[in-house]
């Protein structure tokens, strides 16, 4: 019984070819590592939530979604938040905060002069 061969054919890699594999390896493994910090540390193409724009990242059936909104629906959707308790409610308040849209009552609050 002969020992154990490296390929089908009995042949070993010559330290040329070694050599050629171990770089493919590195490669290939620096790829993956620059692919999976650029997926941890990429906000996406709509950004932070600012200046009347929210983005919202929820769980859904597939993983998650990503709602983006700007302007009325933005603010409908704040609205929206700020009155529910649900779980989407409450991924969404912060969001709204960042984009400097405060809750209804306490924006026409604010916006009330105080006599005196």
């Amino acid at each position: 019984m002969e020992g154990r061969q490296p390929n089908r054919f009995g042949e070993s890699l010559n330290p040329r070819e070694k050599k050629v594999v171990r770089i493919v390896g590195v490669v290939l493994l620096l790829i993956f590592i620059g692919v999976g910090a650029w997926a941890a540390t990429d906000s996406g193409s709509y950004g932070r939530s600012r200046d009347g724009c929210i983005n919202v990242n929820t769980p859904s059936s597939t993983g998650g979604a990503i709602m983006h909104e700007c302007g009325a629906q933005a603010r409908a959707m704040c609205d929206t938040a700020y009155i529910g308790h649900d779980e989407l409610a409450r991924l969404t308040r912060p969001q709204c905060r960042l984009a400097g849209i405060a809750p209804a009552n306490q924006a026409a609050a604010s916006a009330t002069p105080t006599g005196g």
